[in-house]
């Protein structure tokens, strides 16, 4: 069997992702972060999507971005905010996406894996430089440069299979591999049961996709 790392926050794209992974016949091992974000509510999701998704292993690598702060899912004293931003928002938390790829990166050297599978998309986001398709094209670049696997002749693909889809589009692919999205937690502040805000850009982005899909959406907000 095809091995690959799946970076699984616990949300509705890396769910997606990991599904999609499994569909495509790899054994996925999974890997999320507890990097300082503002509730745990996202990691006990990962856990749980893991198992229902049926990955061979997960991890859960602790990492403390409020050191250096500097956005408001890594910093209690900026807000995140209930209207969508123009440009880059603050809920953008700086290089988070090089750090998590990576360490996943390493990880799947170790496991000798042919893929990491990363839920970024560059249609419904919020502004995040490292979400874009030429993101992925320069660490993919690097990765092989820099691991004795890639210098070796085994390449290792970056494989983004969200990248180019709508959130309705993400949603039906995922209700067609079984995806249980009342499982996963997508909010930038949801309490401590998972429980949704229903007013940040990603608690927008995740009801209109679910409106436009034409599926009832299964999140439960705070009241």
């Amino acid at each position: 069997m095809k091995r690959a790392v799946v970076l699984l926050s616990g949300g509705l794209d890396s769910a997606t992702v990991l599904a999609i992974a499994k569909s495509e016949g790899y054994d996925c091992y999974t890997i999320s972060f507890d990097y300082g974000q503002r509730h745990r509510a996202e990691l006990f999701a990962s856990s749980l999507l893991s198992e229902q998704l049926g990955a061979v292993s997960h991890k859960v690598i602790n990492i403390d971005l409020t050191a250096i702060g500097g956005s408001a899912l890594t910093d209690s004293s900026i807000a995140v905010p209930h209207e969508h931003q123009e440009g880059i928002p603050v809920t953008y938390v700086p290089a988070r996406n090089t750090v998590f790829m990576s360490i996943a990166l390493g990880w799947a050297e170790v496991l000798e894996a042919e893929a990491i599978f990363v839920g970024v998309n560059a249609v419904d986001y919020s502004g995040y430089p490292d979400c874009r398709p030429e993101y992925i094209a320069a660490f993919e670049k690097m990765a092989n440069l820099a691991t004795r696997s890639g210098v070796e002749g085994h390449p290792l693909n970056i494989a983004t299979p969200l990248i180019d889809l709508s959130k309705q589009d993400i949603i039906k692919r995922g209700i067609e591999l079984g995806v249980d999205y009342s499982l996963t937690v997508s909010c930038y502040q949801a309490d401590e049961t998972g429980r949704a805000c229903g007013e940040c850009d990603s608690c927008r982005f995740r009801r209109q996709g679910f409106e436009q899909a034409g599926i009832k959406d299964p999140t439960r907000y705070q009241p």
